[in-house]
């Protein structure tokens, strides 16, 4: 069945001395929702402010229980009538102000601005008489309507009043301004302002926007005004417009507005859709912000505890942990395990303490701690390419390990993604070595990591890479394919074995040949062997600028990342081209090369 209630709807409000708000909240909140009366009441110490829909009788009711109480007698209303209920619950509130302005020190009734009758104020507009009307409403509400002329503050919440009014110009202070708002609330506040910071003819449109509707109609104003209830818009006859309210922004919305391209319903508008572009680039500079406060300081430059984990393999299981942590890390003096497990510096994976007489098992985790850490220096300047729902891209920079190792544990890549996209822990699809820079491609979850890594483990990731050379090569185009060794050797690098070698192939492009008898080459890797192209231009006598594992005379000691500040290793992941795990596309992405790969032309690239 149809519904063929008429609901009454009050505005009102008044400035009075109040007490004893909590019985009175309760009073009324009973009596409201006896009488099916829905909508909001707020009340302070400084007065009442309410906006209410019911049966006119209720709202009688309501309206005689508020006048009864001492201050509230004259309490004037300004009446609507709708269809609908426009409200869907029903709020009694206790506030610190019935309109929230900031102004603690603010008494309304200490100041002596003018009411000026609706009227009065169209026979002024109709004889042209020199006046200023201030709209001291919210951007949003102007934008539906506004009187001709009016100026607006540009503010998104009355709170932002004071300090805007306190810019007008100099020169309206001796002026007649005239204030306005929807019902004449804020301009209770508005005005005494004003007049506190200097205006000399302060007048304010008695009842407001609504009242000015309801004795004059629309005469000089332009467009709907702005209601705080659902029927969001009414005309100059008062009667609810066709808007609706952006379910995203807030933004009042005209049936021109609801009719463009850009208004989803229930989630964007005109005037507050963002491209995905627009979005994807607000995302990543406040990526970016993020990534310098988790980097400054650096997370390892503060000294820490360190509980270094080291898994048992299935041939040490058994094994007393002091037998087990030599044969796990040879290099160190068997003295020196005895020591440290002396010292009580081992933990099992519940934290217990463990011993020297502890049996380890095959598959758990023992913890070493290492005591006041304070990790080297490294590179954090790292650089968003892009990141969506599945992946993130970025300009590794050099030197940044990827992954805890070593004298590295809270200073890698690994770490301080963590820290940005918290509770994500982007995981690296591949593996740059520390001292490499370029685009890499990280998954945001395990589940795209099972989708993007399959195609690193076939091989059909496109990979190019530029590197700085030693030497000229005499041909534009070569190849090296000899099989690179399967164990480590100093400082993590690898050798040619062409006995037990994998397979390996690099494809080289010489894109320029350089006086200081250094040359760019353009590379692509076509398997993904460690090492796999420093091991080749090594092998071939073209080693890469700035390589200490393959260029004796620039070794430090047994340090494997060089230091911020040292000669970089010239080699650059350029581009990298693979199938989105979301999407199922191909899609390339490139960073942008340093310095020392910018001289001469990458046109072949």
């Amino acid at each position: 069945m149809p519904n063929s209630t008429t609901y009454t709807n009050i505005a009102a409000y008044q400035f009075a001395s109040l007490s004893d708000l909590k019985p009175l909240r309760d009073g009324l909140h009973a009596n409201c929702r006896e009488l099916g009366v829905k909508g909001t009441i707020l009340l302070s110490q400084e007065g009442i402010n309410l906006f209410l829909a019911g049966t006119h009788d209720a709202i009688d009711s309501i309206l005689a229980q508020i006048r009864a109480v001492s201050g509230l007698e004259n309490l004037k209303a300004k009446f609507s009538e709708s269809d609908h209920q426009p409200f869907s619950r029903m709020l009694v509130k206790i506030k610190q102000e019935i309109i929230a302005f900031g102004q603690g020190d603010l008494n309304v009734t200490a100041f002596r601005h003018q009411k000026l009758a609706p009227r009065e104020l169209k026979k002024w507009l109709d004889e042209g008489r020199e006046l200023i009307l201030l709209d001291t409403r919210n951007d949003y509400e102007i934008q539906l309507g506004t009187f001709k002329g009016a100026k607006d503050l540009n503010i998104k919440h009355f709170r932002q009043f004071p300090k805007r009014a306190e810019s007008l110009p100099e020169d309206w202070k001796n002026k007649p301004v005239v204030t306005f708002c929807t019902g004449g609330i804020r301009c209770e506040k508005a005005g005494p302002f004003l007049e506190k910071i200097g205006f000399q003819q302060i007048f304010q449109i008695d009842g407001g926007i609504l009242k000015y509707f309801e004795e004059v109609g629309g005469d000089h104003y332009e467009g709907d005004c702005f209601v705080f209830d659902h029927r969001v818009g009414l005309d100059p006859s008062l009667h609810e417009t066709d808007v609706v309210k952006c379910f995203a922004c807030q933004s009042p919305l005209t049936t021109e507005d609801q009719a463009d391209a850009r208004y989803k319903l229930g989630k964007c508008c005109p005037y507050c859709h963002v491209s995905t572009d627009e979005i994807t680039r607000r995302n990543i500079k406040n990526r970016h912000l993020a990534i310098k406060a988790a980097t400054h300081p650096l997370p390892g430059s503060v000294s820490y505890d360190n509980f270094r984990p080291v898994k048992v393999p299935a041939n040490l299981h058994g094994a007393l942990l002091q037998d087990f942590m030599c044969r796990i890390l040879p290099h160190i003096d068997p003295a020196e395990w005895t020591s440290r497990i002396a010292d009580g510096r081992f933990f099992d994976r519940d934290h217990k303490l463990v011993g020297a007489d502890h049996r380890v098992k095959a598959g758990e985790r023992y913890y070493q701690r290492l005591e006041a850490i304070v990790e080297p220096d490294v590179n954090p300047n790292i650089q968003i390419i892009h990141e969506d729902e599945a992946i993130i891209v970025i300009n590794k920079p050099a030197p940044l390990p990827m992954h805890p190792c070593g004298r590295f544990n809270r200073n890698t890549l690994r770490n301080i993604m963590s820290v940005v996209y918290s509770p994500q822990s982007p995981r690296p699809a591949h593996r740059l070595d520390a001292n490499t820079s370029g685009v890499l491609v990280l998954s945001r979850t395990r589940h795209f990591a099972g989708l993007l890594q399959p195609q690193f483990e076939r091989g059909e990731i496109q990979k190019q890479y530029l590197a700085r050379v030693q030497g000229h090569p005499s041909d534009d185009h070569f190849i090296n394919d000899a099989p690179i060794s399967r164990t480590t050797g100093d400082l993590g690098s690898k050798a040619i074995d062409f006995d037990d070698g994998l397979q390996s192939r690099t494809e080289f492009e010489v894109l320029n040949r350089f006086d200081d008898g250094t040359a760019l080459l353009l590379v692509r890797p076509m398997t993904g062997r460690t090492n796999q192209i420093r091991v080749h231009l090594w092998h071939l006598g073209w080693p890469i600028v700035g390589d200490a594992a393959y260029l004796p005379e620039l070794k430090i000691g047994d340090v494997q990342t060089i230091a911020p500040d040292a000669d970089p290793m010239c080699l650059f992941a350029y581009t990298i081209t693979f199938k989105h795990p979301l999407r199922q596309e191909m899609m390339t992405f490139s960073a942008e090369p340093p310095e020392w790969a910018r001289w001469g032309s990458l046109a072949k690239a």
